[in-house]
Formats: C-alpha cells, structure tokens, sequence
C-alpha cells in the first residue's frame, strides 16, 4: 500500500510538470556510455517515449565516438586526434557516416517505435537538416590547424524539425552535415545539439553526460551544482574548473540560452529515469544552467 501510495503521489508532483511542458519542444543530446549500454540506452528512451506521451515534442540529437573508434579499429584505422578532436580523412568519414546510422541511429528509432512513438532518423544518408562549413581551428602565429572533413554546424532546418514534432514524431538526428556544396562533414555532437536548440527556440536542452552534472570538485560527487547562471559557468572555466570533456557540453548549453532557450541541463544518463527526474521534479538530479 505505501509503495502505491508513493507512485501516486509521484503522479500527483509530475502533473503540474506535465501540464506546463505539453507541447514544448525539448532536445535531448544523447552521448557517452549510454549509447554502448543497450539496458541503460533503452530506459532513457523509455523516459523519451514518456515525455512524447504526455504531449512534449522531443528532439534527440546522438553522437557515437566510441563505437566510431571501434569500428576504425575493426578497419585498422588509427584515431588521429588533434585538439581533442578527430582528424577526419575520407575513410575516416566513411565509418563515421556508417556508424552513426547503422550502429546508433537506427537502433534509436527501432526502440522508440517498439516503445510506441513515429520516429524520423535524420542524417546524410536520408533527409539531412544540418548544415555546416569546414572548420579550422587557431594554430601558432596565426596559422589554422587542418582537421579534414571535419565541420562546424551553421545552419539548422528548424522548419522540419518542427512540422515533425508538430506532427508528434520523434526527430534522431546523426552527428553529420552537409556543406552547402554537397559534401558531408563530420561535426561535434554536444555543438549540433546548442545549435538544434537554439534554431528551434526549445524550452530546455538537456545533456545527456557520464557524470552527475557539473562539480566544483571533479572527484567529490558531493560537489555537484544544482543550478548555475551564466556569468557563474563563465567563472568555473576561467577557474579552470570546466574542462576537458566537460567544456562542449557547457558551451553547447550557452549556445541554446543566448538562441533563447529557457534552460538547459546535463544530467547523468547511467541513472535509472534521469530524463524524467530532471523534468518531472522540483529538485532535479543534474545540473540546470540559466540565463542571468
């Protein structure tokens, strides 16, 4: 009797949460483990086809890199990295092209449709709706460093993405682009996604990370922040405190707030109903980032 008492009142605290985001439009990036554990991977789309249930028109954008780097080892491919990020030859793009669909995308959809939801996977292999141009990044003395087919997004096809979710499907999209020549890229996930967020003017952002949200303290998990400003972010990387892999993700959050998005969140996928912990309850289990 308690046990059902509990869910009810649990019902009961989400309502309010439900009836404010129906019909708002929430991209989720999905990345790190959760894409390589299928148990996790599947009960956070269980939280996805939820929030679509209820009426929330959800937007999910999916990186891959690790079963990128595994499918180049298979191929006996070594990862170039420069900078964090991965050189990106016409081979290299090859396998970035066929992972992400095969391996990522379309799994993705498969389970949301098992799971009840019209999903559309968007990538350069099908309807493709990022754009980008080749990026360069600073060098010495002024010098830009050659990172390949590698590029940074410069244009989102915010109609699509919307008549789509109007029409209550589920938008996946793949962490390629095209140029505006016709050539396809390689871009950053955790950028695609502040992009996705911004161009579509979406209620919320939310990350979906390997950590517990930000901590002033990277090795004290008690450390973790509920809720920061921008000016407060801004103070954490000059401190030296955002770093690493961390610092996409912060940054693509700040992207979505200046693009007019209300907030953004980077939560801990690996815990069980994450998404709908976040969203549906007053206290959350991440990090939520606001405009000052």
């Amino acid at each position: 009797m308690l046990e059902a008492i509990a869910k009810a009142d649990a019902l009961i605290e989400a309502m309010n949460y439900i009836r404010s985001f129906r019909d708002r439009v929430v991209v989720v990036k999905l990345g790190g483990s959760v894409l390589d554990d299928m148990a996790a991977q599947r009960s956070l789309l269980h939280d996805v086809a939820f929030m679509s249930t209820v009426g929330m028109r959800v937007i999910i954008v999916h990186g891959g890199g690790k079963a990128i780097t595994r499918a180049m080892n298979e191929a006996g491919l070594e990862p170039v990295w420069v900078q964090g990020r991965r050189y990106t030859d016409q081979r290299t793009l090859n396998i970035v092209e066929h992972t992400l669909v095969r391996t990522v995308n379309e799994p993705i959809c498969k389970t949301l449709e098992e799971l009840g939801c019209k999903t559309m996977g968007l990538h350069t292999l099908s309807s493709c709706v990022l754009t980008a141009e080749t990026l360069r990044l600073p060098g010495e003395e002024g010098r830009k460093i050659d990172l390949g087919l590698v590029g940074k997004v410069t244009d989102v096809n915010a109609k699509l993405l919307l008549t789509l979710t109007a029409d209550g499907t589920i938008p996946v999209i793949s962490s390629t682009a095209m140029d505006k020549n016709g050539g396809k890229l390689n871009v950053n996930a955790d950028t695609a996604a502040g992009k996705v967020a911004a161009a579509v003017v979406a209620e919320k952002l939310v990350m979906v990370s390997d950590t517990h949200g930000i901590r002033r303290d990277m090795n004290d998990p008690e450390s973790r922040v509920s809720s920061l400003d921008q000016l407060q972010i801004q103070e954490m990387i000059d401190a030296g405190i955002i770093t690493d892999a961390m610092f996409p993700k912060v940054e693509a959050c700040l992207v979505a707030l200046d693009g007019g998005v209300k907030k953004a969140h980077i939560i801990d996928g690996r815990i069980a109903h994450s998404l709908l912990l976040e969203i549906y309850t007053a206290k959350g289990i991440g990090t939520e980032i606001i405009k000052n």
